[in-house]
């Protein structure tokens, strides 16, 4: 009895670290575009609301081509007997009862053409949940693009402000030793002043930048994110040629496809409206009950006779025009976007381009100017003046690089908005 005393007691000891364990801890997103984009298209209420307006269309296709629901009439005839007895409601003890089944049929192909714009409704939805997405993505995008190069000016600024405070130790040597002027040593410390203070800029701008991120993830405006940890890689210049992508956006942008519903639709409502020339039908079938047997059939037929011509004629002229609209939004939206794809790309070849300039020429020359003249002012070859105007061109170089790197990021995010999916 004591050995299993003790066995369970350990039991207990070894669960109970178990039950009491922490919930794992949510990794921070923001390392990755990626990681964004995941989070976005599963918290965001935005694109949720259009996903259930999607179900909810979705869920109209069907009911839009039904038939209407039957009627029923019952007709209790001469109730009283014709005076003979109390009045009464009982079919066997009234003299005849009449019940009717109707149903409405609509003329032929009424049906299939209402279907037929539910279903173009549906598409459209699904395009406006496209565009609201590629929207999404693409302010994702851009402001992590933004993040990153916020991110990197705060390196490239704390790296200068420690180069900024050895040359303040160099200038002060100099200074100390009658070999330069206090001017120097001030001059250094105004500008070591002005980088703290473009750094409380920085932090300032990155925190309105995480806002903007949290809100499209559903996340409180200050929460945590990660440091960005790269930018996507550019595609090849060939794989971002006007004649490539022109077909690819004109079969695939968002705003182009929900266009290409809407005619769909304005097209089947004008059909529908044609159609209305012709009659509706009401069939029926009653049986007349005696006492309490059925004795006599009947069957009916209904048609509505169309007479409104003019009314219908007005009808049928609106829903030409709306089709007529729709095609010349479709047109307007097609230059629009043709237009802006043209532009980004152009945008980002140049992005590419001024990165490698830089990259390739500009800072390694910057850099070679200045580490030609720490030297020079150490000897007393220089003065200050040039050393800090080669430390400012190296600056303003790798500043350019990234912004010019976050430049052709937000344009190619502009590029995939248009074409509705990544590159």
């Amino acid at each position: 009895m004591h050995t299993n005393f003790f066995a369970c007691a350990l039991l207990l000891a070894l669960a109970a670290p178990l039950a009491w364990a922490a919930p794992p801890i949510e990794p921070i997103p923001g390392r990755t575009v990626q990681s964004l984009l995941l989070l976005a298209k599963e918290r965001n209420p935005e694109l949720n609301s259009m996903r259930l307006e999607v179900d909810a269309s979705a869920e109209r296709v069907e009911p839009a081509g039904a038939l209407p629901d039957p009627k029923l009439r019952v007709e209790l005839m001469d109730i009283t007997k014709s005076g003979e007895q109390n009045p009464t409601i009982l079919p066997a003890r009234v003299e005849s009862t009449r019940y009717t089944l109707m149903q409405e049929v609509p003329w032929f192909g009424k049906r299939d053409l209402k279907r037929e714009i539910a279903r173009q409704e549906l598409a459209g939805a699904s395009g406006r949940a496209a565009v609201v997405w590629a929207d999404l993505s693409y302010r994702i995008k851009s402001n992590y693009a933004q993040l990153y190069f916020i991110h990197q000016n705060e390196r490239l600024s704390r790296e200068i402000l420690a180069l900024m405070a050895r040359l303040e130790a160099v200038a002060q040597v100099r200074y100390a030793s009658g070999l330069a002027a206090q001017q120097d040593v001030i001059r250094a410390q105004v500008e070591q002043s002005m980088l703290r203070n473009e750094l409380f800029g920085i932090e300032a701008e990155k925190r309105q930048v995480q806002a903007r991120i949290n809100t499209a993830l559903a996340r409180h405006a200050g929460a945590p994110l990660a440091e960005p940890e790269q930018l996507r890689p550019l595609p090849t210049p060939a794989s971002l040629a006007m004649a490539t992508l022109e077909d690819r956006v004109s079969a695939r942008n968002p705003l182009l496809l929900a266009d290409e519903a809407r005619i769909r639709g304005a097209e089947s409502a004008r059909d529908l409206a044609l159609r209305n020339r012709y009659p509706d039908f009401s069939f029926g079938i009653a049986p007349n009950q005696y006492r309490n047997s059925i004795r006599q059939w009947d069957l009916m037929i209904e048609i509505n006779i169309p007479l409104q011509q003019s009314s219908r004629r007005s009808q049928e002229r609106e829903a030409q025009a709306m089709l007529s609209a729709a095609q010349a939004r479709k047109l307007a939206t097609t230059n629009q976007v043709l237009g802006e794809l043209a532009e980004n790309l152009a945008a980002v070849e140049s992005a590419r381009q001024s990165a490698s300039l830089i990259a390739d020429s500009l800072l390694p020359q910057a850099e070679f100017t200045f580490e030609a003249a720490l030297p020079g002012y150490e000897n007393g070859k220089l003065d200050f003046a040039t050393l800090l105007d080669a430390q400012r061109q190296i600056r303003q170089a790798k500043q350019n690089l990234i912004k010019a790197q976050t430049d052709a990021q937000m344009r190619l995010a502009d590029v995939e908005r248009l074409l509705g999916e990544e590159l």
